[in-house]
């Protein structure tokens, strides 16, 4: 018969960090029937909450007569550091090739298994291996078509290896076809208007693809001139009453965001950017996460500053819900469009809950 009854260990925060094996948990635990110390974060099998002690240091596990063990290696170097050297290295590795590793040979060159290196790579950097790979093939072709020569020429330098398996993707990719791109987007035709709002002007601007710009600020001819920076050879049309009605529709959210927007959007960023803003548009109105949370839900949980980068280079205000993301704290962090609006944004959201 098991019994029910919970040993004082089970109820420290300490055993709750083992159980999940939290990184850089400032702590080490000892288990008395092994004679063994570990990092919270070791894989090893659990122990039994009676055999557990823990200890602030290594040292004073090493005082009370216990090992370190061989699998964590608890005395040596920090595993995140470690983890997080290997996959810089294997970034790295990729960024020089002009073809995608295989998976195999960079699983080899880290010691690890493909498997573990794969599930590693994710962990870290918020995206696969070959999705990495891809990004790092779009920033040369970029590049390259920055550059002189022929669109042709630029797709087999950016280690691309047929022109057809560019162009499958090429203008979701790039925002709009290779040649266009290479011209600086001349041809390309992006309408926009302003209005008011309670938090000041809006500036919605939309391609054909969809809406690719809403800005928000004090001066209406700030925010003209940002959009003209983003599209600088584009041509720009700000006299369209029929296009009024998308820029209400924004105005409307602005002020009552339980009604929801409903926008075909035109977003141009990397995978993992586009990964995060999915996250954050499928988070509700009244519902905050922090950068930490938001990593998590990604199945990313070291990729941290790689989320808060990609939302502060979202460019759809609203649209794109940013400003529900909060510090581990609570607080609010860093906002494209000022923290005071940011603010009122989330107090519209819970006046309207």
């Amino acid at each position: 018969m098991t019994s029910s009854v919970t040993h004082p260990v089970e109820t420290d925060p300490r055993w709750d960090a083992v159980l999940r094996r939290t990184p850089d948990a400032g702590f080490v635990y000892g288990v008395m029937s092994t004679g063994i110390y570990c990092r919270a974060s070791c894989p090893s099998r659990r122990p039994r909450p009676e055999n557990v002690v823990f200890f602030a240091s290594h040292d004073a596990a090493e005082a009370a007569g216990l090992r370190a063990c061989l699998r964590c290696r608890p005395r040596g170097e920090d595993l995140a550091v470690k983890t997080a050297a290997i996959i810089a290295q294997a970034c790295r590795r990729i960024e020089a090739s002009d073809a995608m590793p295989r998976l195999d040979d960079l699983a080899r060159e880290a010691g690890l298994s493909p498997y573990h290196f794969h599930r590693l790579f994710r962990a870290q950097t918020g995206v696969t291996p070959q999705a990495y790979a891809r990004a790092q093939r779009d920033k040369r072709m970029r590049a390259a078509l920055d550059g002189e020569g022929s669109v042709t020429g630029a797709i087999y330098a950016a280690g691309y290896g047929s022109a057809s398996r560019f162009y499958e993707g090429a203008t979701a990719r790039l925002g709009m076809t290779p040649g266009r791109y290479r011209k600086g987007g001349t041809g390309e035709v992006i309408r926009f208007a302003i209005a008011q709002s309670s938090l000041g002007a809006v500036l919605v601007a939309e391609s054909d693809k969809g809406v690719c710009a809403i800005s928000l600020g004090d001066d209406a001819e700030a925010l003209t001139r940002e959009v003209q920076d983003r599209f600088p050879a584009a041509r720009l049309t700000g006299d369209d009453p029929a296009f009024d009605a998308r820029v209400a529709q924004v105005v409307a959210f602005v002020e009552a965001p339980r009604l929801g927007l409903d926008l075909p959007l035109d977003i141009r960023g990397t995978a993992f950017q586009q990964r995060v803003w999915q996250a954050l548009r499928a988070l509700p109105p009244g519902k905050t996460l922090s950068y930490a949370e938001l990593a998590q839900r990604l199945k990313a949980p070291k990729a941290v500053r790689a989320v808060a980068g990609a939302c502060a280079a979202n460019t759809l205000a609203v649209a794109v819900p940013c400003h529900r993301i909060v510090r581990s704290d609570g607080g609010l962090s860093g906002y494209r469009w000022g923290v005071a609006r940011k603010a009122a944004l989330l107090a519209k959201e819970r006046d309207a809950g």
